[in-house]
């Protein structure tokens, strides 16, 4: 069981990390970047809504991301799951 929450968990930070890095990229309605960015944002936009309600305005800058990282990181795999 905890070896499927430790996969479940790597995959969503995996997704997030390719999320962050087509973001840099221009995408055109159609494209490659396009259909893989929307496949991604449907599994990481309903956390990431959740954790922008908490979280002041930094302007253009969203750092929704990498305090989701941070939380998987530290709290998940580091206390709980130990991966």
């Amino acid at each position: 069981m905890i070896s499927i929450l430790c996969l479940a968990t790597q995959i969503f930070i995996y997704m997030i990390i390719v999320r962050v890095v087509l973001s840099w990229f221009p995408s055109t309605s159609g494209g490659v970047v396009a259909q893989i960015s929307f496949f991604v944002g449907r599994f990481t936009e309903p956390v990431f809504d959740w954790v922008r309600r908490f979280m002041p305005r930094t302007g253009a800058l969203d750092l929704t991301p990498l305090v989701v990282l941070l939380f998987l990181q530290i709290v998940v795999q580091g206390m709980i799951l130990r991966c």
